[in-house]
Formats: structure tokens, sequence, C-alpha cells
């Protein structure tokens, strides 16, 4: 990938918004800003690691996984719209990791030091890494207030509850959803295994609730569904 490409996906992030074109290139020309490739079944980060870089993924997919100390392997998310971050909360609290990031694909990543907005006394900041610095704040923000409804949704008594209380915020104004994750980030999003979400949303489906195909879900019945809100 070029870094004309890496230019036009890194401009579409959170971490670059207001930035101009000067901007962005003078983000990638910065020494702490480094392209990388990966191959396939490649970590990324290994579960312990101490973080040196936040990650925006460029091309390809990743999932976030995490091994219990049986050795199952436990999957957490997955990564894989070109302009999205990971790794950045870790790396500003200088966290080691408690997971590790896996290649699904060839993949490309843009990895940005933390050099770049962790100034040594004195050092003059260049306007790109000051912009940098004021976007990963509301990204923070963002998360805690993505954490806070999460809590909400986990706090559910059920698991019909948990998924209605899922998905409503998604429903378009004729009952319909579009969701933009797989069911396996949704039943690691509640806590719950993958059957388990599947058997859920198949019961709904028979009670004429809702009508479920891959990522497209219909509300058949909204005031039945709304019962679970």
């Amino acid at each position: 990938m070029s870094k004309e490409n890496a230019a036009q996906i890194l401009a579409e992030t959170s971490l670059a918004q207001g930035m101009n074109e000067e901007d962005v290139a003078e983000l990638l020309a910065s020494s702490d800003v480094a392209l990388r490739s990966y191959p396939k079944g490649a970590v990324i980060f290994h579960d312990g690691d101490l973080p040196h870089s936040l990650y925006i993924l460029l091309e390809g997919e990743v999932h976030i996984l995490k091994d219990t100390y049986s050795g199952r392997q436990i999957f957490i998310s997955e990564i894989d719209r070109p302009g999205d971050m990971f790794g950045e909360v870790y790396e500003v609290l200088k966290r080691p990791y408690d997971m590790y990031v896996r290649a699904v694909t060839k993949v490309k990543l843009l990895e940005v030091s933390s050099h770049l907005f962790t100034l040594d006394v004195g050092e003059t900041p260049r306007r790109s890494a000051l912009i940098v610095q004021r976007n990963l704040m509301k990204i923070f923000a963002g998360k805690a207030y993505a954490m806070h409804t999460k809590l909400k949704i986990l706090a559910s008594g059920t698991l019909r509850e948990k998924i209605v209380r899922y998905l409503f915020p998604h429903i378009d104004e004729k009952g319909q959803i579009a969701l933009k994750v797989s069911r396996e980030f949704i039943a690691a999003y509640l806590a719950v295994s993958r059957p388990s979400l599947s058997r859920e949303l198949s019961a709904m489906q028979r009670e004429g609730i809702i009508e479920a195909t891959g990522r497209s879900i219909r509300i058949l019945d909204m005031e039945q569904f709304e019962e679970y809100l």
C-alpha cells in the first residue's frame, strides 16, 4: 500500500479529525509513524507485552483474542474496517496487554509510537501531534461512554433482554437492523457463547418477534420486542 492510500484512510479516522492534507502528510512523514505488513496468522502483539504503539488498520482483518489457563481461546472482537484503531488505551496507560491480536488475513497497519503524544520536556510539538493528543481525548471519552452503555446491557436479567437492548439502538424507521459486526462479535460483547446467542435469536424468530437472516434483522412484532427493554 502506498503512502497516498494510507493518507486517504488515515484522513478518515477519528485520530486525524480536524487535520488538513498537510497535517496528515506531516503525520505520515514522522519517524513516530510506520507502515507495517503482517502475514496471515502473525501475532501483532502478545498477551503480557508492554505497548509501544497504537495501531490503525489499513487493509485486512485481525482478531482480538484471549487464552484461558486451560488453553481455551476466547474471541473478543474483530477489526476489519480500514481506519479502525486498536491498542491505544494500553499504549497511553502503559499497561501490559491482557489480550493478543492475530492477523486473520494478510494485513497492513499504521503503527503510531507513543512518542508522538508523550513528548519530552521542552520539546516543541508539531501541529499534527497536538491534534492527535486532542483527538485521543475524544476517543477515550467515546470509549468510556460505550463501556457505560455495555455495562447497562450486561446488567440485564436474561439473555433475551441483553439481545433486545443491544439491538434496539440500531433499528431504522422501517424496523430493520443491518448489523455491521458478526454474531461472534455480538456474542463476545454480550459475554455469552455463540450457540447460546443463535438459539435465542432462533427462539425469537419462532415466536414471531423477529426475522433474522445473516446480518439482517427485521422486527416483526415491535410491541413484543419492546417488552424486553
